[in-house]
């Protein structure tokens, strides 16, 4: 099932997808769940489908991205962090930094988090997901080569898109996962290409840190990173969940 939240005037509504319209859901007296409201998708802005108390990145997990940066395979996750405030919608537009001359893309699956979790089994990682959607992780590609850490170039706000929908019944293991910049296809590939699976990801993660509900494991990007321009739309779409779509623009 697809879900998504949506900004109605000053209210925020969260449902399922029902074509184009999302479906508000409730409880009533007995405490069945009971439809509650229908809003056409075209009268609201799309919201990011979650809000997350931190995001959790993975570096170099498809073979062919890693031969394209020149490194060898990892023998573990590579981990790192992007901040909340990061976090944009779809159609919220990125913006470029005045710091850095080289900003690129990077389209993603994310994992969201549905129960909270530590020292979770492979086994068992998979039921403690609540859902995939798209994810773009921005990156200041010539901040990272100058900090070595990841934090700066991975943490402006803005640089964390996610959306525009999430979907509980897809098989992350085989998706298709394609990015476009100004119509014209830039990364095409499969989640099948990942070093590590999502509940390889999912286990080593909660080895290290709690997961709350909410909380994002974005999977790596596949190979074909690229620039972005003020002016560009960039695109993450991904079999079964949709397409996230984000603007580019310069810092006033």
């Amino acid at each position: 099932m697809k879900f998504g939240r949506l900004l109605i005037g000053n209210r925020e509504v969260f449902g399922y997808i029902d074509n184009d319209v999302v479906v508000e859901v409730g409880r009533d007296e007995q405490g069945q769940q009971v439809e509650k409201n229908r809003f056409p998708l075209a009268e609201g802005r799309m919201l990011p489908p979650v809000i997350p108390t931190k995001i959790i990145a993975i570096g170099l997990n498809y073979k062919a991205h890693a031969a394209e940066m020149g490194k060898p395979l990892p023998e573990e996750p590579l981990m790192f962090m992007k901040p909340a405030t990061a976090v944009i919608g779809h159609d919220e537009s990125i913006v470029l930094p005045p710091q850095s001359s080289q900003v690129e893309f990077e389209g993603e699956l994310a994992v969201v988090i549905g129960r909270q979790c530590r020292h979770v089994s492979e086994d068992e990682a998979l039921e403690y997901v609540l859902g995939y959607t798209c994810f773009n992780d921005v990156t200041a590609r010539d901040l990272q080569r100058k900090d070595v850490q990841y934090t700066r170039a991975k943490g402006f706000d803005s640089f964390a898109p996610v959306g525009p929908f999430l979907v509980n019944d897809v098989d992350p293991a085989n998706l298709s996962i394609r990015t476009f910049v100004n119509g014209e296809l830039r990364q095409d590939s499969t989640t099948a290409d990942m070093i590590f699976s999502v509940p390889q990801l999912i286990a080593f993660v909660s080895s290290v840190m709690t997961l709350r509900p909410g909380d994002i494991i974005s999977t790596g990007t596949p190979s074909g990173v690229g620039p972005l321009r003020s002016g560009d739309t960039v695109e993450v779409e991904i079999e079964g969940i949709g397409r996230l779509r984000n603007q580019v623009i310069a810092q006033a």
